[in-house]
């Protein structure tokens, strides 16, 4: 059976959602969180007051939806990679995050949350429970995975999917909060990649287990 296409009136409402998203986090990194009003953001994405009110009646409600759709991933690359091969499975995963994490628009995303932050704390919730948790899980839920297959041995994967993810946001986006124009190569990310994947395996690979 094949998907059912949308209709029109349900591209029409994507079109607009996008647009006002697109324009919400534009405002909110121009003029502030508390300085932009849901009513400058209808007249900047085009869309009448009902509508953005339809969709979302708080400015609370169209953060949160910003933060989630900034953090939300294909689902088949949100179920992670199979497990049985530590170093492939880590390598693609820290791949997959050096591109959610350069994505356009993330690091404006937290330049918002950090400047409003001491204002409005919701935003750093919304950011951590709605954006970094539900992706920071899908990692440790693979390590688990890696973990009762036999191919690496965890103590805490909480804490493993943790330096791992660290390793790589040290280098591919934290600096960019403070230095202009910091954008890594690709053959920098890689290296990247590859030097925390190496760390991982000798740390917690299960190097018998290898054939």
């Amino acid at each position: 059976m094949t998907a059912q296409q949308p209709t029109y009136h349900q591209r029409v409402t994507e079109q607009k959602r996008t647009a006002i998203l697109e324009a919400a986090a534009r405002l909110f990194l121009d003029a502030g969180y508390d300085g932009t009003s849901l009513a400058k953001i209808a007249e900047a994405a085009g869309v009448s007051r009902a509508t953005l009110f339809k969709q979302f009646p708080t400015k609370a409600a169209l953060f949160d939806a910003i933060v989630t759709e900034s953090w939300t991933v294909e689902d088949d690359v949100d179920a992670g990679p199979p497990a049985g091969d530590l170093r492939t499975g880590l390598t693609t995963i820290g791949r997959r995050y050096v591109a959610l994490l350069t994505r356009p628009g993330m690091a404006a995303l937290f330049r918002i949350v950090i400047a409003e932050l001491p204002r409005f704390p919701e935003l750093g919730d919304a950011q951590f429970t709605r954006g970094k948790m539900p992706y920071f899980d899908s990692v440790r839920r693979y390590l688990d995975a890696e973990s009762a297959a036999g191919t690496a041995r965890f103590d805490d994967t909480e804490l493993a999917a943790t330096q791992f993810l660290g390793m790589i946001s040290n280098y591919v986006f934290w600096p960019r909060m403070l230095l202009v124009g910091w954008e890594p190569d690709d053959d920098a990310t890689s290296h990247v990649v590859d030097e925390a994947v190496a760390t991982m395996v000798a740390r917690y690979g299960v190097h018998d287990a290898a054939s």
